[in-house]
């Protein structure tokens, strides 16, 4: 799981990345809100971490913006206590609340909560005529069936989890392959247009879009 930390205070960006890392979290950060928009945009977490108090943006806002694209968890993180604080928070589209000081075990304990309270991964995905059925590993178009090899699964699997958000090349040696492929390889280009040429004899070929630079995204404009 990868875990989004939004703070302006190094210290405590650094301190969460280290106790998170140690819990067995992949932990990004991000030290205002245009860097945490940016990075969800190219990289998606799997939950934020969000400090109220940024430079740039008000975290209220940058959550509206996170919610209006994405439904990952979000976690409030702020000085700020009062109960209309807490209220706004929980409006702007957060999930959780938690004031500082904090203990890191209270939040890890409330990360843990979230996480189990996730969609479940074996809940079958659409997008257009495109269903995915996660538990079953089987993909239909207009209620056909298409075949589809283990990675060439992986790779729609990726994308339907996160429809019209561009992803990057990492991201998707990230989460499919594991590890970063030499910046020869066209390993990911090879899979995707395997993918399409499958996807195509049904007409759900168009949904995957290059973008040119950076890498995919699952879109029907």
């Amino acid at each position: 799981m990868r875990i989004l930390v939004v703070d302006d205070d190094p210290h405590i960006r650094e301190t969460l990345k280290r106790y998170l890392t140690y819990e067995g979290y992949r932990v990004d950060l991000a030290e205002d809100g245009r860097q945490a928009l940016n990075g969800m945009a190219t990289e998606p977490a799997d939950l934020v971490v969000l400090d109220v108090g940024l430079p740039d943006m008000d975290g209220l806002e940058v959550c509206r913006r996170i919610r209006e694209a994405d439904d990952v968890p979000i976690i409030m993180l702020t000085a700020r206590g009062t109960l209309e604080d807490k209220v706004d928070g929980l409006d702007s589209g957060a999930d959780d609340y938690i004031t500082k000081p904090f203990e890191p075990e209270e939040l890890s304990a409330r990360i843990r909560a979230l996480l189990r309270r996730k969609t479940p991964q074996s809940q079958a995905l659409r997008f257009g005529p495109i269903i995915l059925d996660p538990a079953a590993r089987q993909v239909t178009v207009d209620d056909r069936q298409v075949d589809l090899s283990s990675k060439e699964f992986d790779l729609l699997e990726l994308m339907m989890r996160h429809p019209r958000q561009v992803l990057t090349r990492e991201t998707f040696y990230d989460r499919i392959w594991g590890y970063d492929f030499s910046g020869e390889s066209n390993i990911l280009e090879v899979y995707i247009r395997y993918l399409r040429s499958k996807l195509e004899p049904v007409g759900a070929a168009r949904y995957i879009q290059t973008v040119r630079g950076v890498g995919y995204v699952l879109r029907d404009d």
